[in-house]
């Protein structure tokens, strides 16, 4: 019983009660164990699977996992976190993340062992009198005592009754799947608590039991992992993007991302040398997900090129057909950056290299032999003139 409450307890914010979590586990019984996904984006990421992993435990331990995909609750959006009233997905965009979302959850779940649902076979027959009855069961007051809502209260920001619907409409959820646990990121807390309550509200004697997850911070170590904020790694990521990615993060950050992403012994990653660490880390997790001749290659790719300082094969080539470029408007033209201003700021961070030399300045080019342009530590293009 120890070792197993220790697995789940592993990388976990807060287990809501505890005591409820160990008298299940003790019962034997088999656990209904949710996760709630809309399918507002079609990228799952790393992210997202610090939960995904937590129930991938659950499941080897035998119990029931229940992946539902929000496909009602999906047009109003998870208020969570938010400033501001999301905007309605349409139907058609709804459908296509959903089929991204179960081909990707089940690199980690097993298939054959996953109920997959879907809130609009319940939610959608609720009617206006299930409405109006689950709606009674809050107040104005007990959801304005969510930070997000209170925050955009006090600052005349709107919030729209369509929001104030949605941890009532997840709470719900809950009811009609009969969780005994349910599991979320930290910002759930008050959606996942809600859910106990309307689960007694509703009759059943034992609510579920709340697991808040971490929010894992992207690959610029300061942001929660996000695509909006360009700091993620997908899982349909390619492999060479996934290592590199990995590569690039802080060793303090990498400890945690082992903790959250594997299972390994964290002693042991602690005792390992930084580098060896993270090139042990990103083999594994490209191996999870696009398999082990992929990651293989990648790190013979990688320390080829960061290690040995050698220059790839496959190395893309840009012909340059104006031989009066400056640097900052030849990394936009080939494509290695999308803006002149990202341009001048990563010669200013001197992060772009010609050949090894570091450049200082927007420099005017000499383009009369061929050369290997670098933006920082993954992205590399052989430049050419149209002479040459």
């Amino acid at each position: 019983m120890k070792g197993v409450l220790g697995k789940i307890k592993r990388g976990t914010n807060e287990i809501i009660p505890i005591e409820d979590l160990e008298e299940k586990l003790s019962s034997g019984k088999k656990l209904r164990v949710k996760l709630g996904v809309d399918p507002t984006a079609p990228d799952l990421h790393l992210g997202h699977t610090v939960i995904i992993n937590k129930l991938k435990t659950f499941q080897d331990l035998g119990h029931q996992i229940v992946f539902l995909i929000g496909d009602f609750t999906a047009r109003i959006g998870d208020p969570s976190g938010r400033s501001e009233t999301r905007l309605i997905m349409t139907e058609e965009q709804i459908q296509k993340n959903i089929k991204t979302y179960t081909d990707q959850v089940f690199k980690i779940l097993d298939r054959k062992k996953t109920e997959v649902v879907y809130n609009s076979k319940w939610l959608g027959e609720l009617g206006i009198n299930g409405l109006l009855n689950l709606a009674a069961k809050s107040t104005v007051a007990q959801m304005l005592v969510r930070d997000d809502f209170e925050k955009r209260y006090k600052e005349d920001r709107p919030i729209s009754i369509v929001e104030f619907l949605y941890p009532l409409l997840q709470a719900y959820d809950s009811v009609a799947l009969k969780a005994d646990v349910e599991l979320g990121g930290n910002d759930q807390k008050f959606n996942l608590l809600l859910g106990r309550e309307i689960q007694r509200d509703y009759g059943i004697k034992e609510p579920q039991t709340v697991i808040t997850m971490p929010l894992l911070e992207g690959t610029d170590g300061v942001k929660k992992m996000s695509k909006s904020y360009n700091n993620y790694i997908a899982l349909n990521d390619t492999p060479k993007d996934t290592f590199g990615k990995i590569m690039s993060i802080s060793d303090e950050l990498m400890c945690k991302y082992y903790e959250l992403l594997t299972q390994e012994d964290l002693n042991t990653i602690k005792s390992m040398h930084p580098k060896e660490a993270k090139l042990a880390l990103a083999e594994q997790i490209v191996e999870r997900y696009h398999g082990k001749e992929a990651a293989l290659r990648e790190k013979e790719e990688f320390n080829k090129v960061f290690v040995k300082k050698d220059i790839p094969d496959d190395t893309e080539e840009y012909l340059v057909n104006d031989a009066t470029l400056k640097l900052s408007e030849l990394l936009v033209k080939s494509g290695m950056v999308s803006s002149k201003n990202e341009a001048k700021r990563l010669i200013e961070q001197g992060a772009i290299k010609i050949g090894s030399q570091k450049v200082k300045g927007d420099l005017s080019l000499d383009f009369s032999k061929s050369f290997i342009l670098q933006a920082g530590k993954r992205k590399l293009k052989k430049i050419i003139s149209k002479e040459n």
